[in-house]
C-alpha cells in the first residue's frame, strides 16, 4: 500500500481543472472511508472524485487514460464482496452526488435517473404515481441504483418481478476507453443489435461507468397478502417450494430459513415457533384487492405436505407483523453472535436446497463453525453465513477451507457461485470453476475492447489470466 506510486501532478491538475475543489479529495484521512465496502477489506485510494454529471465522467476517464490512473466506480458501499475496494488505489470515483431525475413517464411507465439515488428513493418517488421498481435488495434503504445495477442486484421480489436485467430499459455510460455510449429502448419490446444493456448490467464497474438509466416501472398491486409455514424438515419446505412455483399464482416473495437459524433466533429472541420446526418459509401473495383472498387460500394449499407443522394466512397489519416477527429477528441474532460473519450467497435448483442444508451442516461440523441458512427459496437463492471471530488465530482459514468446499458442493449441484452478491473479490478465484476457459478468454475479449488500457476496477471479477 504505502509503495505505491503517487499520483501525477499532471493528474491531479487535471482533476481540478474538471471538478471544483470540493469533489476532490486526497488527504488520506479523508480517503480513507472510500476504500473499502461491505466485505470489510480495504485498499487506500490516492484521491476520490465526485462528479455530478456525465460530462464530467467522461472527462475523468479521459484523464485517467491519459495518466494511467486505475479507477474504481462507487456508489454507497454496501457491496459484500469487494467490488467496489480499490484494489490498486489510484481514483475513486463516487457517483453519490449523482442524483437528478431526468423524466418521470408513468404513463408509459418508465423513469430516467442518475445512479446515485438509493433505491428507496426511487420506490418513493415511483410510488408517488402507484408504481415500483421490482428490485428490492436488503439494503434498499442505502444501497444506490449504480450498485444495484453494477451487481445486478435483487432481493424477495426477484421470484415474480425479476432482477435489474429484466427491468432496466436502456443505460448511458462511460466506457472504459472514455467513450460515450446510449444502449437499449424506452420502449418495452426492441431487438436492434446485440443486447449491451443486460452485459453492463452485472458487469461490476469493469467496462463501464453507468451515468445513466432508463427503469421500466411495475403498477403497485392494490393488495398483498402474507403467510407462515413451519415444516419438520428442510426437504418438508424444499417439496412445498417447489410445489408452491409449480402452480399458476407465482409468490412476490418466498423466503426460507433453516433450523440452524430458527435455534438462533429461540436463543435470542421470544417466538412462538413448534419445539420440532425444522425450516420456516415466509410467503406473499400480490394482485387486485377482490380474490386475493382465493389466491392466498391455493398457495396456501400447495404449501401443505406430510411435513407442514403449521401454517398462517394473515388478515390485519397487525397479523402481518407478527408473522414476519420471527424472520426479522434473525438479522439483529446473527450480528449479537458473530458480528464479523462471512454472508455468502449461491444458488441451487429448488429441488437441490435439502442436499445443500445437509452437505452445510456437515462442514459445519468439519470446520467447527456454525453455519446459519436463509434466502430467496423460490429462486434457490440461499445466504450461507459462517459465524466466526477472524480476531481468533486459525478461523479464517478454516473459514476460507470452508468456503472453498462449498463452493465445490453448489456446482456439483448444477448451481451457480453468486445469484445478487456479484464476484468481485471475494469469488474471483472461483469463477473458473464454473465458467470453462473459452468463456473466460471471451469475457476478457470483451473487457479489453469496453477498457483497452485497463483502467476500470482492476483486479475484479476475472480471475488473472
Amino acid at each position: 500500500m504505502t509503495n505505491r506510486p503517487k499520483l501525477a501532478a499532471g493528474f491531479l491538475s487535471g482533476l481540478r481543472s474538471i471538478l471544483p475543489p470540493m469533489a476532490i479529495l486526497t488527504d488520506p484521512e479523508d480517503c480513507w472511508a472510500y476504500g473499502y465496502d461491505n466485505s470489510r477489506r480495504h485498499s487506500l485510494p490516492q484521491a476520490v472524485a465526485f462528479p455530478t454529471s456525465h460530462e464530467q465522467v467522461v472527462q475523468i476517464v479521459n484523464a485517467c487514460n491519459q495518466h494511467q490512473t486505475p479507477l474504481t466506480a462507487r456508489g454507497r458501499g454496501t457491496n459484500t464482496v469487494g467490488a467496489t475496494v480499490p484494489l490498486q488505489g489510484g481514483l475513486v470515483v463516487s457517483l453519490e452526488r449523482m442524483q437528478k431525475i431526468i423524466e418521470f413517464s408513468p404513463e408509459n411507465r418508465l423513469l430516467i435517473v442518475e445512479p446515485g439515488l438509493t433505491n428507496q428513493e426511487i420506490q418513493t418517488l415511483a410510488g408517488s404515481r402507484g408504481f415500483f421498481w421490482p428490485p428490492d435488495p436488503t439494503s434498499a434503504a442505502y444501497c444506490s441504483l449504480g450498485g444495484n445495477l453494477a451487481c445486478n442486484a435483487a432481493g424477495p421480489r426477484a421470484v415474480k418481478y425479476g432482477t435489474p436485467r429484466e427491468n432496466t430499459l436502456g443505460l448511458r455510460a462511460v466506457t472504459g476507453a472514455g467513450r460515450e455510449i446510449r444502449t437499449g429502448v424506452r420502449t418495452s419490446k426492441g431487438v436492434v443489435g446485440y443486447d449491451l444493456t443486460r452485459l453492463l448490467l452485472g458487469s461490476e464497474g469493469t467496462l463501464a461507468i453507468i451515468t445513466e438509466a432508463t427503469l421500466k416501472l411495475t403498477p403497485l398491486p392494490e393488495a398483498v397478502q402474507t403467510l407462515r409455514a413451519i415444516y419438520r424438515s428442510v426437504l418438508d419446505a424444499a417439496i412445498a417450494i417447489s410445489t408452491i412455483m409449480a402452480q399458476p399464482i407465482v409468490p412476490c416473495a418466498l423466503e426460507f430459513i433453516d433450523g440452524n437459524a430458527i435455534e438462533m433466533i429461540r436463543h435470542h429472541s421470544a417466538c412462538d415457533l413448534p419445539a420440532q420446526a425444522g425450516a420456516l418459509l415466509m410467503i406473499e401473495v400480490d394482485g387486485p384487492r377482490e380474490g386475493l383472498k382465493s389466491i392466498a387460500a391455493k398457495v396456501a394449499d400447495a404449501a401443505r405436505n406430510d411435513g407442514l407443522l403449521d401454517i398462517r394466512i394473515a388478515n390485519t397489519a397487525q397479523e402481518v407483523d407478527a408473522l414476519w416477527q420471527t424472520r426479522k429477528a434473525l438479522a439483529p441474532a446473527l450480528r449479537r453472535a458473530a458480528p464479523k460473519k462471512i454472508n455468502e450467497d449461491v444458488v441451487v435448483p429448488v429441488t437441490a436446497i435439502p442436499d445443500l442444508i445437509e452437505g452445510l451442516d456437515r462442514l459445519s461440523v468439519k470446520y467447527d463453525l456454525p453455519i446459519i441458512n436463509f434466502g430467496h427459496a423460490g429462486n434457490g437463492n440461499i445466504h450461507v453465513n459462517l459465524l466466526l471471530n477472524p480476531d481468533t488465530p486459525g478461523q479464517s482459514q478454516k473459514a476460507q477451507n470452508c468456503m472453498d468446499e462449498v463452493f465445490t458442493m453448489v456446482l456439483n449441484l448444477g448451481g451457480t457461485l453468486s445469484g445478487e452478491h456479484g464476484v468481485g473479490l471475494e469469488k474471483r478465484d472461483f469463477i473458473d470453476r464454473e465458467l470453462d476457459a473459452n468463456v473466460l478468454e471471451l469475457m476478457r475479449a470483451i473487457k479489453r475492447q469496453f477498457d483497452p488500457n485497463g483502467i476500470l476496477n482492476p483486479g475484479k471479477l476475472l480471475p488473472p489470466d
